[in-house]
């Protein structure tokens, strides 16, 4: 006889049918059967330490597969703490689904403890929030995934009542069938294609929609053929190798580098949007077209952010509708942006930023980028080190520097680098934190050290939350909120069970990542730099 299908393991099969291999999370008795149901399924269950790193571990790992992350969350207080991060994804494009345990409805109405409206929660921040029924678990399965993982992607949530999930599933299987990428049609592609003939210079701009394989295929090869130079979002740094000679690099945060990029991109007279989404962008970049220039805006959904308005706005794939649109240009004559000018853009944001400093951020990221492989996958916390990073790090592959760009949440490096190293442990993996960002998980290091990890934790050290310091300082107010005390974290990694070095120059530094590329185990890297060592870096 044939063991019953929970509506649990409805569940939980359908995610792995999804190719979902890893969930993330910290349970309690309301989860039990999820978590049961996952292992069965083969989907490898991680404890975390706290439910805002796992969820940002589950996005970790999707960044590798190109999966669904998995955040499990007990109800009440387990599933709350995942609530910044299952934000971030939704602002940041991740596929991340939410299963979360719940008080049977009927239980709810006389016992309190714990209980809260976990939907309403979640409904702002997610792209839809499901109460799973036994009698329909294979179909909130399958919608759950359709949802998250069509354009544009984002988290899905999925209350798991108790008596619900050890219920039988009675409902047939269901899957949707496998969408079509959609281009527009003859028409619209050759109007596309004759205002590109006719434009004299134009660039690209590509974001968070167009990052994938193909994206970066079509991307490079369009560029060359046409001699346009290229523009990243932070997230979408590495579409395009860093030291191809059409690529700018990344855009947005630095006002350093938007202070170069933004005058030559107010020059062309035709910008393309590809997957460009502003949510990554700051305030320079609200209304940044000039009189008179013309922007091809190519997104997967309607612009209701109104940062920019294209002068035609095309509906659809963009990875898709570039490849075609490159189809109809390949006899044809296409725009040649003088490429001493790109050379010398590509000059300016190089020299902008001080290879040559003997010591300090710009000097730590110099040397982690000359001594790590190049193939070596980073993720950024959000602060003062993010901004210069982004910048300095070069990427050679879509999602080489993971990031939270668009809510910028503290914290986030660490997890992330865990997940990516879970789902490609034959990849080097180094997180960028400051020491703010870093105390926030420090307790993710005994994870890392019960599951094996060799990731390089490289923690900035000034004891102060240095990006909101330096807009302190340059408003003039008093020092208020920002310094914490100088804490021994090289000492905390080999608490953990880790390597721990502290560095105060780039010869430590060298002989540190050294030691870390041969460690069996994860490495802390302190670096303490001087107050204040941003100033004029960012």
């Amino acid at each position: 006889m044939s063991e019953t299908l929970r509506a649990a393991d409805a569940l939980a099969q359908r995610l792995y049918q999804e190719g979902c291999r890893f969930a993330f999370g910290m349970p309690g008795g309301e989860v039990l059967t999820i978590v049961d149901a996952l292992t069965r399924a083969g989907i490898r269950f991680i404890l975390a330490k706290h439910e805002n790193a796992a969820a940002f571990m589950a996005e970790g790992t999707w960044h590798r597969t190109g999966a669904p992350g998995i955040l499990v969350a007990t109800v009440g207080p387990g599933v709350l703490n995942g609530v910044n991060a299952v934000a971030n994804a939704q602002q940041d494009r991740v596929p991340l689904i939410v299963l979360a345990g719940a008080i049977d409805a009927d239980e709810a109405q006389t016992y309190t403890h714990q209980v809260l409206d976990q939907t309403q929660v979640f409904r702002p921040i997610t792209k839809a929030s499901f109460t799973l029924t036994a009698g329909a678990a294979h179909v909130i399965a399958d919608k759950a995934l359709a949802i998250a993982t069509q354009p544009q992607q984002g988290p899905v949530h999925i209350d798991v009542p108790i008596s619900v999930a050890v219920a039988a599933a009675t409902d047939g299987k269901v899957h949707r069938s496998t969408a079509v990428p959609v281009i527009p049609n003859d028409t619209v592609l050759d109007n596309l294609s004759e205002q590109v003939k006719v434009a004299e210079r134009v660039a690209i701009i590509a974001g968070l929609d167009a990052i994938s394989e193909a994206g970066a295929s079509a991307l490079a090869k369009c560029a060359e053929a046409l001699g346009i130079p290229i523009v990243t979002t932070y997230k979408g740094k590495g579409l395009v190798p860093e030291y191809h000679d059409l690529c700018l690099g990344g855009a947005g945060l630095s006002p350093k580098a938007d202070a170069i990029l933004l005058p030559m991109l107010a020059t062309a007279d035709l910008i393309i949007g590809l997957g460009y989404d502003p949510i990554e962008m700051r305030t320079g970049w609200r209304n940044f077209l000039t009189d008179g220039q013309k922007m091809i805006d190519i997104t997967t959904v309607p612009n209701t952010h109104y940062m920019h308005q294209g002068s035609t706005n095309i509906i659809a794939d963009p990875v898709a509708t570039l490849e075609a649109l490159c189809e109809r240009l390949a006899n044809g004559t296409g725009p040649l942006w003088p490429p001493s000018e790109v050379q010398a853009t590509k000059a300016k944001l190089a020299q902008a930023f001080p290879h040559d400093e003997v010591w300090g951020p710009a000097a730590i990221i110099d040397e982690c980028r000359k001594i790590l492989p190049p193939d070596t996958l980073a993720t950024a916390d959000s602060g003062a080190h993010r901004i210069l990073l982004s910048q300095m790090w070069e990427c050679y592959e879509p999602r080489g520097l993971m990031q939270s760009s668009a809510l910028c949440t503290m914290g986030c490096a660490v997890p992330l680098a865990m997940g990516a190293e879970i789902a490609s442990p034959d990849r080097k993996v180094v997180s960028f934190s400051g020491d703010a960002g870093f105390l926030m998980v420090a307790g993710e290091l005994s994870t890392a050290k019960e599951l094996g990890l060799k990731t390089i934790f490289l923690i900035f050290v000034d004891a102060s939350l240095a990006l909101i310091e330096k807009k302190q300082r340059e408003r003039q107010l008093p020092n208020a909120g920002v310094d914490f005390g100088t804490h021994d974290f090289a000492a905390v990694g080999r608490a953990f069970g880790g390597v721990g070095h502290k560095v105060t120059s780039r010869i430590e530094l060298q002989t540190a990542l050294d030691a870390a590329l041969r460690a069996d185990t994860f490495t802390v890297i302190a670096a303490h730099i001087e107050r204040g060592a941003y100033d004029g870096r960012i």
